[in-house]
């Protein structure tokens, strides 16, 4: 038996330049793979498109324009109202329900946007139970009443805001669970009441996490197109797609992708000059429970409502009609071919999930053992992808593609006479390409928090008993981390399950997921049918939402709910 012999002092320092010159090869190999899609976006910004700008311009890009601007407005301010309240009220105070609550929030996150949107035009149309009932109670006929139009702009605005605000909802919390007891004492003795201290301490505190849960959620809007399609209201999304198979025209479809995304990165970019160099945390490494005020029966039963509301309107009343539908009708395809459909989002889910795991692994370790400008500039290009929406990752993604393609059968055509077809545009290959750039940061976020609560030290020390990187990543890490591991996990495989714009572009013919096979029998008028592959999707998302509750809940020690 031979021990491994460890580095001497004047190879050391040699063996580490190689390993760090090595991963940030790694990296850069990545960034590169990650920003392909966007720089062929952009590239085709200077090419002529006249004819299609002309009819966009003198059609609906006004309109698309104005909705995509009141819907980021509107939806962010909803959903930062919502979601701070809530939070505050389910941490600070103490009412009947509080802990179910706390844990309730979070379910709208397992209803995707489209579904919702399917559900509720079935509820509020004029022929749907809503307004049926209305009209059989009071006698009214058509022209009788009037009744909000949820086909509308105002109608995707709601549909958002009880959608999206968990994300505001969880980061807000877990800042709130972070915050210092010693400085909410501090403001009380002051004289503050509960209200101002929320107001002046609590909230200004947690100003960074509530920033990061609203681009979350302008990240989120700007990159639907189910429900925006859905709904009839015109934006970059949807204008997307329809120039690319209405028009046919790849090039004006790059462009108006190019525009989405710089409104995505100017609302990224925004939301990181509000934060500048500020830090809002406290000093302290000591942390007591947080005193919960007892709220009086008139308050409470109003915090009651307050947080029952969004969850009653984000997930229980369109989860229980789409249980109803699917009880009275169902999907009318066989039991075979819905489960063919749903063993397509699975593979392509558990696929994804690996290899994103194993991308992000190595992301993550690079940017642990190497800390320098270049390593953190790489980092940030490689986890961009989550900023743009899948739609303009779809069209980033076929356009090298398909260059790709054409040069190897153009090669092989002159050489050897015959055509390979298509290699990786409109392949399954293709899907993983666009999953990888769209939630690589999702896996990095999760294991790089993970390796950053694992001490230095045991690195050092496995390094000084022989042990090569990879084995340190293997026998050391990989254990330790297990917890954020399956975090990932589930988020990417409930995210690609979820998926739509991108899935609908890139996938290969005849290549339905749960989520296309909802929106094609939805756009088709058949909600009912569709009820049955939404309840796959909402079930299936609903594992990573208690999770994250999970975890939420237990940021702060000695707390529990």
């Amino acid at each position: 038996m031979t021990d491994t012999a460890a580095p001497s002092p004047v190879t050391a320092p040699l063996l580490r330049n190689r390993q760090t010159a090595t991963w940030l090869a790694f990296a850069a190999l990545v960034a590169l793979v990650i920003a392909a899609p966007i720089l062929a976006i952009l590239v085709n910004l200077g090419r002529p498109a006249p004819d299609v700008w002309q009819h966009l311009v003198s059609t609906v890009l006004p309109e698309m324009l104005r909705n995509t601007v009141l819907l980021m407005v509107g939806v962010g301010l909803g959903a930062m109202a919502i979601g701070t309240g809530c939070a505050w009220l389910v941490t600070m105070t103490e009412f009947p329900g509080r802990r179910l609550l706390s844990w309730a929030l979070f379910l709208p996150l397992a209803m995707p946007a489209y579904v919702s949107a399917f559900v509720y035009s079935d509820l509020l149309q004029f022929a749907g139970p809503v307004q049926t009932t209305l009209r059989e109670t009071f006698g009214w006929q058509r022209g009788d009443y009037w009744f909000p139009d949820f086909m509308s702009l105002q109608g995707a605005i709601a549909l958002f805001i009880f959608g999206f605000y968990p994300y505001v909802f969880m980061l807000t919390r877990a800042a709130f669970l972070d915050q210092s007891v010693c400085v909410l004492e501090v403001g009380r003795t002051l004289g503050l009441g509960p209200w101002t201290r929320f107001w002046r301490i609590a909230l200004p505190l947690a100003r960074p996490m509530i920033a990061g849960g609203v681009a979350l959620v302008l990240m989120e809007t700007l990159a639907d197109f189910g429900a925006v399609s859905w709904l009839g209201v015109p934006t970059f999304t949807t204008a997307i797609y329809r120039t690319w198979f209405g028009m046919g025209d790849v090039t004006a479809a790059a462009q108006l992708a190019a525009v989405l995304l710089i409104f995505v990165l100017a609302a990224v970019m925004l939301e990181r000059a509000s934060r500048q160099a500020k830090r809002f945390h406290h000093t302290s490494a000591r942390t007591r429970p947080l005193p919960l005020r007892p709220l009086p029966p008139l308050q409470a039963t109003l915090a009651i409502l307050a947080c029952l509301l969004p969850i009653l309107l984000g997930f229980l009343l369109p989860g229980g009609w789409l249980v109803h539908l699917a009880w009275e009708e169902g999907d009318g395809f066989s039991f075979g071919r819905l489960a063919g459909f749903t063993a397509n989002s699975f593979i392509l889910a558990s696929v994804s999930a690996v290899l994103l795991i194993v991308v992000a692994l190595g992301l993550a370790y690079m940017h642990r053992i190497t800390s320098n400008r270049a390593a953190n500039w790489l980092i940030r290009l490689a986890t961009m992808g989550y900023a743009v929406p899948g739609s303009v990752i779809a069209i980033g993604v076929l356009l090298p593609l398909a260059a790709f393609d054409h040069v190897i059968d153009h090669w092989l055509e002159k050489l050897f006479g015959i055509s390979s077809g298509l290699l990786l545009s409109g392949t399954v290959a293709a899907l993983f390409y666009a999953y990888l750039v769209r939630f690589l940061a999702v896996a990095f976020n999760a294991v790089d928090g993970g390796l950053h609560r694992i001490r230095p030290s045991l690195d050092q020390a496995a390094r000084v008993l022989g042990e090569t990187p990879l084995g340190v990543v293997r026998r050391v890490h990989a254990p330790l981390l297990r917890g954020s591991l399956l975090t990932a996990a589930l988020l990417i495989f409930v995210d690609v399950l979820k998926e739509l714009p991108a899935t609908l572009i890139v996938r290969p013919f005849d290549f339905d997921t749960l989520a296309v096979r909802v929106y094609q029998l939805a756009s088709d008028e058949r909600l009912a049918e569709a009820s049955t592959g939404s309840l796959i999707i909402v079930a299936v998302s609903l594992i990573p939402v208690i999770w994250l509750h999970r975890v939420v809940a237990r940021s702060r020690p000695g707390d529990s709910a």
